[in-house]
């Protein structure tokens, strides 16, 4: 239901702006339309005067005797007198024998003072035709045709200035807030659509509280953070918090990315955020949103160009809009950022943003709440259980378990299924942590048998380790950049790893390479990435968590913020170079010691290493009770019960689709399919002398009434 509290606070909408031009009006037709017409005038003008002189050209100037004379001599085809100006106009011969021909008729004009001696003239040669015009002459057309033209090229002139103005305003609205305040375009996010971040909710509800009835905090003596930093890594919710702000909140709520005020000029941010805030002010109580903050907020001198940068000078006037907040005034800042460690001190500091909330990656009853709020559009089958699937999902954000619902429904919509089953969730979970499947991808038999054992080979050290991930799912079908992979999904949160945890894993990032020399003819650079990662949670081990007991609990190699690079982190070698051959050593001695391990798991499992190859050759994808039958080497108890686990499956599917499903029996054992049997064949011998019996009769009768008609 749209929101209509606090009508008198919304906003006349801005006109429309010019793309890449801010503050830029949209262009009309009306321009160009007045262009066009001054054109076409200018075009007429000149082609009349042009006719005007062309006609000029060709009319011969008469002397007064010598237009007599034509008269007299009856060369005169016919005259016309102008009264006003004494003109006269028409057409002669110019010899007499050239009259009646009117090839050489030309056009005269000359004066004669006088109409009362032309008249009498005139009236002894009533063969020429003679008219006398009393009208004014056509002044205001000819004031117009020379006028015209002037008139034209000034308007053009006109035009092309007021565009260059224009183009001139259009710049200086480079200085105007590009901040969205339209009600019409207020989200309608609440903090009861936000789940997973209780205490977020709980943060910023105080500062719509605060908005709503300020005088129970003033009455404390308290006072609102005039800002508010939202910190957290990507995708989990920040902006739909403030969404959700916006759409509890009935003030006006401006919105706004901090890459938004700078621009190619110089001055633009500085004078974008002095609007910004005055028209905060004058609406005061209002909330300003700035969105990626570290966009303009970044630590200051981190650049080439030290103090005078522009996006510093940006900062500054930040900062000074910040600190000259008056409590009476009621304007919160909201911004958020997923880099807080490279924002400026002052930025952070009491009485700017006040208060830091960390909106961090859900936990499992968090992703359960998020999966439910999405699922709440969506008709999803009852054997989609979101307490399990959350704790599948661990490491997820708000964002991705979003994505995950939105691709099990558009799977589901791919496969005409009327519903959501979970087949398609984990199926979208897949896509969503490696990736599409790539059925073109085409692998000779050779490389395929590589993959299988090399996936076998993490899935078995993974599943015999005690301190790893349980194995959900093996596949040797490509999925993104990967060849095959070895699905492996905590049961739970872990927010510290041990150290034997993390022996473990480097144990299982090694146990593919291993399967590979124990079963192959040669191993392959499919282990690349395996071992670049151990590599590197090796020497972690023993460069930042202190976990060796040769080197001890120290940390070599400090981090240093290089201010060129808007400080980020480079380590710098503050060890010597004998310090430096040891942590070598000793990581050298982490990972033998892990691929030790991964032989000593594998070589004494060949035998079940060659079945899960074998199995996995044949399906591809081994997920469910199938993996857990093959890791446990009960593969034969397994096949015994798969008829009745792969037909609950197809009823689960046919239901999911929408068409009828069939009811399952249980399996029986052979005595009873032998004992079944014979009593069906003896119910089909009776059905059969039952039938017989019935067509003897029916013979009978008809004999019957045959006989009854002949004695008739």
């Amino acid at each position: 239901m749209p929101d209509d509290r606090n009508d008198n606070n919304s906003q006349t909408p801005r006109e429309p702006k010019i793309p890449g031009v801010p503050g830029g009006k949209k262009p009309t037709r009306t321009g160009w339309l007045y262009f066009i017409l001054a054109c076409a005038l200018l075009g007429y003008a000149f082609f009349n005067m042009g006719s005007g002189f062309a006609n000029s050209s060709n009319t011969v100037k008469l002397a007064t005797s010598e237009m007599v004379n034509a008269i007299k001599q009856d060369r005169v085809e016919d005259l016309t007198y102008t009264v006003q100006d004494g003109s006269v106009a028409g057409h002669y011969w110019k010899t007499k024998k050239d009259k009646g021909d009117t090839s050489e008729l030309k056009s005269f004009s000359s004066t004669y003072v006088g109409s009362d001696s032309l008249a009498e003239l005139m009236a002894e040669h009533p063969d020429t035709k003679y008219i006398v015009n009393t009208n004014d002459p056509d002044f205001w057309g000819d004031l117009a045709m020379s006028v015209l033209p002037t008139i034209a090229l000034i308007a053009i002139m006109f035009y092309f200035m007021r565009q260059m103005m224009g183009a001139n305003n259009r710049n200086m609205q480079f200085g105007k807030t590009n901040a969205k305040t339209n009600e019409a375009t207020r989200p309608k996010v609440k903090f009861e659509d936000v789940a997973g971040v209780d205490e977020a909710v709980e943060e910023l509800e105080e500062i719509r509280d605060f908005l709503s009835d300020p005088d129970r905090y003033r009455k404390l003596g308290a006072k609102i953070p005039r800002g508010v930093l939202l910190v957290g890594p990507p995708g989990t919710g920040k902006t739909l918090l403030a969404k959700a702000v916006a759409g509890e909140a009935g003030v006006p709520f401006f919105s706004i990315s901090g890459s938004d005020f700078v621009e190619m000029f110089v001055g633009v941010g500085a004078s974008r955020v002095r609007d910004l805030f005055k028209e905060a002010k004058s609406q005061a109580p209002s909330i300003i949103f700035i969105d990626e903050i570290d966009a303009v907020g970044r630590q200051r001198g981190a650049g080439l160009g030290g103090g005078h940068d522009e996006r510093e000078q940006t900062l500054n006037q930040l900062l000074v809009e910040m600190d000259g907040f008056e409590e009476s005034e009621s304007v919160i800042l909201i911004a958020a950022t997923n880099r807080p460690d490279i924002l400026d001190p002052a930025l952070l500091r009491p009485g700017r943003f006040d208060r830091q909330v960390t909106v961090d990656r859900p936990d499992v009853k968090g992703r359960e709440q998020i999966l439910r709020v999405h699922a709440e559009n969506k008709p999803v089958d009852e054997d989609v259980k979101f307490e399990k699937l959350a704790q599948m999902t661990v490491g997820f954000t708000g964002a991705d378990l979003a994505n995950l619902l939105n691709e099990s429904a558009l799977l589901a919509a791919r496969r005409h299924r009327s519903v959501i089953s979970m087949d398609e969730v984990e199926e979208s979970m897949e896509r969503v942590i490696a990736g599409p499947q790539r059925k073109g991808r085409v692998m000779t038999e050779a490389e395929r048998t590589t993959i299988a054992y090399h996936e076998s080979g993490h899935a078995l050290v993974g599943h015999i380790l005690e301190h790893s991930d349980p194995v959900h799912k093996i596949s040797i079908v490509s999925r993104g950049q990967a060849l095959g992979y070895t699905l492996q999904l905590p049961q739970e949160d872990h927010f510290l790893k041990t150290k034997n945890e993390m022996l473990d894993e480097l144990a299982v990032f090694l146990g593919g390479r291993v399967a590979e020399e124990l079963m192959c003819d040669d191993i392959t650079s499919g282990a690349s990435n395996d071992l670049e990662r151990a590599t590197k949670m090796a020497r972690e081990m023993v460069t930042r968590l202190g976990m060796s007991e040769e080197l001890g609990t120290q940390v070599f190699g400090e981090a240093q913020h290089q201010v060129f690079l808007g400080r980020d982190y480079a380590d710098h070698q503050d060890y010597s170079e004998e310090t430096a051959r040891r942590i070598d050593i000793e990581v050298q001695r982490i990972m033998r010691e892990a691929h030790r391990r991964a032989v000593e798991i594998l070589d004494a499992r060949r035998d079940q290493l060659d079945l899960m190859a074998k199995v996995l050759l044949e399906r591809e994808t081994v997920e469910g009770d199938a993996v857990s039958a093959l890791l446990d080497n009960e593969w034969d108890a397994y096949l015994e019960r798969e008829g009745d686990i792969l037909a609950a499956k197809e009823e689960r599917n046919a239901k999911a689709a929408g068409m009828p499903t069939k009811k399952r029996t249980p399996r029986m054992s052979e005595e009873e399919l032998a004992a079944d049997a014979a009593a069906f064949a003896q119910a089909a011998m009776q059905e059969d002398a039952e039938v017989a019996s019935d067509d003897a009769g029916d013979d009978c009768a008809v004999n019957a009434d045959a006989g009854a008609d002949d004695d008739k």
